[in-house]
């Protein structure tokens, strides 16, 4: 289980997003720097409780209209070799000292974790709170789910990230993230897993929204 210390981070999360999303060929905010905002996201564990794992959503004021980005992001207390053009950036923990962040599509352990969130071995956790599973957050499978070890490649276009298996697997990232319509299935046609999770508008409503989708 994770710990969550509710402590000093310099520079903050939001702060690295600040300077890192703009590098992102998924990002389209305005001219400017991004305005962000932690709009929601929850938490999973490392079993060997090394990595901290988040996936968050990060809400950008700063274009014609506001957009929200799903950040999966990982904490190490070391960097994470051959992973150089990962790196988000570095922070100073008020507890656990330096710590690398990374964006997590490139880091083994969040996405062996995604994986077993989907396969329903592991549970999304709350991104605040200490030992407590957030159930706001949705997961299915009905097929075969890659081994993680087997990622092939991971490519960024303007929407998101995939993830390549062997076979023609894909696990995709849906970066720019939109709310599902009523009465829609959050499940698209061919896929055989889904993540789905809410998170907060700018206007104070709660949209719910694709974060990940598992192909054959």
């Amino acid at each position: 289980m994770a710990v969550i210390h509710h402590t000093t981070l310099k520079p903050t999360k939001l702060e690295l997003l600040t300077a890192w999303l703009p590098t992102r060929p998924w990002y389209g905010g305005g001219p400017g720097e991004p305005k962000l905002t932690k709009a929601g996201g929850f938490r999973l564990d490392d079993p060997e409780g090394e990595v901290g794992i988040e996936f968050m959503v990060a809400t950008d004021t700063s274009g014609a209209e506001p957009a929200a980005y799903l950040v999966p992001l990982t904490y190490r207390g070391a960097p994470l070799a051959g992973a150089e053009h990962a790196l988000v950036g570095t922070m100073e923990h008020g507890v656990l000292g330096p710590r690398w962040a990374y964006d997590g599509s490139h880091d083994p352990v969040l996405v062996a974790q995604l994986l077993a969130m989907i396969e329903g071995r592991a549970q999304a956790q709350a991104q605040s709170v200490n030992d407590t599973p957030d159930h706001d957050v949705i997961r299915s499978c009905t097929g075969d789910v890659p081994a993680p070890s087997a990622v092939l490649a991971v490519a960024d276009d303007e929407e998101g990230t995939e993830l390549s298996f062997p076979q023609g697997a894909t696990l995709r990232l849906q970066r720019v993230l939109r709310p599902a319509q009523d009465g829609v299935s959050l499940l698209p046609p061919g896929a055989i897993g889904h993540v789905a999770a809410p998170w907060n508008t700018p206007d104070g409503a709660r949209a719910q929204g694709l974060l990940a989708v598992l192909r054959p």
